[in-house]
């Protein structure tokens, strides 16, 4: 996935009403986090900054607030920095590994004003809703090698023509599979749905192959879901949202990819112990063996490949292009976009910071440790990369087809509507007809709502 690893995943979004008890509440967490993480908080409402970043000459100690680092490289990262800038050091706040907590906790930061965060590294799918409500600044476009990255990871971090987010890395979905079984039955990587059922029933024929998962993505309820969902509507032909802004998802393209979801559960593709699958437990089961396709973010590719007896399937599998409905789907569009907080202190550090955190030596290095996704599109190209990292070149094709979730204000509405009714569908307790009609009404709503 990344270097520092995004488990994607969001709550709904609170609401703009807040009443006593709700401010009550969220202050009392804020200040609580105020004290686990950091020496003292600036008073509620006592920290906005006048001007952006690039007009603050405010230097000194700062914080970067992300999900948890499950690579344990960061810090490492952090110390370079720190080493060099001793009167400016960086703290890193690590947030749950949950991203539906991680944004909760941005979120209710950012409400009670507090400064406990100073640089944050979200979900490029937050930075719309974050910008909307006032949550970050604007950053310095010029300032940054935009023109070196990919131009769909650098729009994210877009907010009508502003650029509010810098890419720390991107994401997009492979699908890591079993070479070693599958050159048992002769096969390549599967294009289709229907090939990638019939090479799994294939393998489960062969003594190494019996009692093997088929095929297992990111299936709990929470914004892996979401993703999961997308993909299958979008490798189907359709769109969860249109280019107009509206939801699309009463479509056939919509109940086709959501019938392959829900089919595999029924038939046994997709194991049940998926339902509760988040990226961590698919990276388990996957390097445990029990798995013969993972989609998966191309972080899996460093971990599954260690060769310390962490792995059972290092040396034994690959990586290509999701399958779709009729020929390769397509993934969507993940990674991290680094903001500064609009309530910071020593935003001028901050704003250095970023340039060093997102620069391409960073992006290289993260490549080489984690196997992340650098935004910057060189690397995709370079020859001694390519050679370390094979899938490279899949990567590649897989980013240039890939979708953004819907770029919705009140995003945890809209993903709480998607979340909630693919669940529904998976678990059985609506038909997908039924499931899609409450999705396109609940996603609807959530669109027009400002």
């Amino acid at each position: 996935m990344s270097s520092l690893r995004i488990v994607l995943g969001v709550g709904r979004t609170p609401s703009g009403h807040r009443g006593t008890g709700r401010r009550r509440a969220a202050a009392a967490l804020a200040a609580v986090v105020c004290a686990s993480v950091l020496a003292g908080c600036g008073d509620s409402g006592s920290n906005e900054s006048k001007g952006g970043p690039e007009k603050s000459n405010d230097r000194g100690p700062i914080t970067l607030a992300s999900g948890k680092d499950t690579t344990g490289t960061v810090q490492g990262q952090l110390d370079r920095w720190n080493r060099q800038h001793p009167d400016e050091k960086v703290t890193l706040v690590e947030l749950p590994e949950s991203a539906d907590q991680q944004r909760q906790q941005f979120i209710q930061n950012a409400q009670t004003k507090s400064d406990a965060y100073t640089v944050l590294n979200l979900d490029p799918i937050w930075v719309a809703e974050f910008a909307a409500n006032q949550w970050i600044d604007e950053l310095p476009a010029k300032e940054f090698p935009l023109d070196k990255m990919i131009p769909a990871v650098v729009k994210t971090g877009n907010y009508y023509g502003k650029q509010y987010g810098i890419p720390f890395n991107t994401n997009a979905g492979l699908l890591f599979y079993r070479t070693d079984l599958l050159d048992k039955i002769g096969a390549k990587p599967p294009t289709t749905w229907a090939e990638m059922k019939q090479d799994c029933e294939k393998v489960r024929k062969l003594p190494e192959g019996k009692g093997i998962g088929c095929y297992a993505g990111q299936f709990d309820k929470y914004e892996g879901l979401t993703v999961n969902f997308s993909e299958a509507v979008a490798s189907a032909g359709g769109n969860v949202v249109d280019a107009k802004g509206k939801a699309t998802v009463d479509t056939e393209a919509a109940k086709k990819g959501l019938q392959f979801l829900v089919d595999g559960f029924k038939d046994g593709t997709i194991p049940k112990q998926a339902a509760t699958y988040q990226e961590e437990d698919g990276r388990r089961a996957f390097q445990a063996g029990k798995l013969l396709f993972h989609r998966q973010w191309p972080y899996q590719w460093t971990l599954a490949g260690a060769k310390d007896g962490s792995s059972k399937v290092a040396g034994k599998f690959g990586v290509a292009t999701l399958p779709g409905l009729a020929g390769p789907g397509r993934s969507s569009l993940g990674g991290l976009d680094l903001a500064i907080s609009k309530f910071a202190k020593n935003k001028a550090t901050a704003l250095d910071f970023i340039k060093f955190f997102s620069n391409e030596e960073n992006a290289r290095t993260n490549l080489k440790v984690t196997s992340a996704a650098p935004p910057y599109a060189a690397l995709y190209d370079d020859p001694a990369l390519r050679k370390q990292f094979p899938y490279l070149a899949t990567l590649k094709d897989s980013l240039a087809t890939a979708t953004p979730r819907p770029v919705v204000v009140k995003y945890g509405d809209a993903t709480a509507a998607i979340q909630e009714s693919t669940s529904a569908a998976l678990s059985g307790s609506k038909p997908v007809d039924a499931a899609l009609a409450d999705m396109q009404r609940n996603l609807s709503a959530a669109i027009a709502e400002k």
